[in-house]
């Protein structure tokens, strides 16, 4: 996106955690601001906000941007690109928060507080038994300097927190929610600074945002709790706060939260099932913009020009899976020309290199090239349709299968890295815990993953279709295999 005549100032930002595969909903996000930085002729900024050093990796943060990317979104700023207030990733900030929270701590607005993680977690026990909401109970708030400085100089570990009013409340304007007020005593005395020296999300955001300029901040409504937190901290440092705009969480068709426990949120899904960027980015701008029936088929820059943030819905956006096929095929049929057509199909087939390792991993198990659709099919296919017959070959019990589907979901979840030999190593450890030799735990996973007991080599297969396909998979096995425990099958 052009920078050229920004006149109007408005900067805005997508601050995404590289802590794992993209969601759908960082994408909704990153759509609304950039759409908002297009309607307003303003600038669109991408920062990585990784002050989790424990969960954030270089390859989920290359992963964040390739979606990003894929999704058709462009950033005037950011890690990949530079710009004027870099660096646009936290964890090379670092040096920048200190004096920051120096200043809130020298004019009594924070408070150094010692307590133990330990100590932490029996006052929150305390707390939940009483039926009381979870909070910081102020313990060190009024600890003697001299004891804080004794205590420190002895090189006792700390945080920084801040102080909260002790009564009233915090009102504010939000460009979704209108008028807002919630009360002091709902809002914890938040650590500003951990105890490595890194700064916590909150206190981060808030000097990010102040110092890379960003006049509108757009995001999640779950953040609307933390707004209060956020006004104080930029009163404590004598700074103006944004425009705050909390957009209502994509959810399912009953009104849950969207999460990968029941449906697939990864963006790397949907570009691997091959679905187009174009119609994925429609569908969700739809939920920015009034349009009659028959409008549906919308353009990036279509959407910017319908595009109304006075007039946003609260009703809360549905991913409503039907749409997305519907409007995804609308784009294939109507939207591309038959060159166009054939070239995104190649495009696609070679996305993270799936044909030609398929292929690779095909040419000594066949003995004419008419094999190769049963044998390498499921690398491309949407839906393997399981049914209880699938596992038929499989020498395990329903309940046996099922207890390796449990095991192996949560274990892969946690891997830093997804690769040929750290899924061998993970599955190997799930059948030690769960006692049980390789190949039995291997032969029902084949069966998930390709819908078949006679396939390309497990871990390689799992490593081309990607995490988040595998996932997908497992947990449609899972559903299987669950109807069939108690049936006799």
């Amino acid at each position: 996106m052009s920078t050229s005549g920004t006149a109007s100032g408005v900067r805005v930002r997508i601050a995404p955690s590289p802590t794992g595969e993209p969601h759908v909903g960082t994408a909704y996000i990153a759509l609304f601001n950039y759409l908002f930085a297009k309607k307003h002729n303003g600038t669109f900024i991408l920062r990585i906000e990784d002050t989790d050093a424990t969960r954030s990796t270089p390859e989920f943060e290359q992963k964040v941007l390739d979606a990003l990317k894929w999704c058709g979104l462009e950033w005037s700023e950011g890690p990949d690109i530079g710009g004027p207030y870099g660096p646009y990733r936290q964890s090379d900030r670092k040096d920048i928060y200190r004096p920051f929270v120096d200043k809130i701590v020298a004019n009594g607005h924070g408070f150094k507080c010692f307590c133990t993680p330990e100590r932490l977690e029996q006052m929150r026990e305390a707390q939940r038994a009483a039926g009381k909401p979870p909070k910081y109970d102020g313990r060190c708030l009024h600890l003697t300097a001299e004891e804080v400085t004794r205590r420190v100089e002895a090189g006792e570990p700390h945080v920084v927190r801040m102080k909260i009013p002790t009564e009233g409340s915090c009102k504010f304007v939000d460009g979704v929610y209108g008028e807002v007020e919630i009360p002091w005593d709902a809002v914890d005395m938040q650590v500003l600074l951990k105890a490595d020296g890194m700064p916590t999300y909150h206190m981060a955001n808030v000097v990010d945002d102040h110092l890379m300029k960003i006049t509108h901040v757009a995001r999640g409504e779950e953040w609307l709790a933390s707004v209060p937190k956020h006004i104080l901290i930029y009163q404590y440092l004598g700074l103006e706060p944004p425009v705050f705009m909390h957009l209502s969480l994509m959810r399912n068709h009953d009104k849950s939260k969207l999460s990968k426990r029941k449906n697939p949120t990864s963006i790397s899904y949907y570009s691997a099932l091959g679905y187009l960027p174009e119609a994925l980015m429609n569908f969700l701008g739809l939920f920015f913009i009034q349009i009659a029936e028959g409008e549906e088929l919308l353009t990036m820059d279509q959407l910017a020009e319908k595009f109304d943030p006075e007039n946003l819905s609260k009703a809360g956006a549905i991913f409503d899976i039907q749409k997305l096929d519907w409007l995804n095929g609308r784009w294939l049929r109507e939207q591309l020309t038959e060159e166009q057509f054939t070239q995104r199909v190649l495009e696609w087939a070679m996305e993270n290199d799936r044909v030609r390792q398929g292929l690779k991993l095909s040419q000594s198990r066949i003995s004419k090239l008419g094999e190769l659709p049963d044998l390498a099919g499921f690398l491309l296919k949407s839906d393997l349709g399981l049914t209880p017959e699938s596992f038929a070959k499989v020498k395990s019990t329903p309940e046996e299968i099922l207890d390796v589907l449990n095991q192996v979901q949560p274990d892969l979840e946690k891997m830093p890295e997804w690769t040929v030999e750290s899924i061998e190593a993970e599955l190997r450890a799930s059948a030690d815990k769960l006692g049980k030799k390789l190949k039995v735990v291997v032969a029902p996973l084949f069966v998930a993953v390709s819908g078949s007991s006679r396939s390309l080599p497990l871990f390689d297969s799992m490593a081309i279709l990607g995490r988040s396909v595998v996932r997908q998979r497992l947990k449609v096995a899972a559903q299987v295999v669950a109807s069939m425990v108690g049936s006799g099958k």
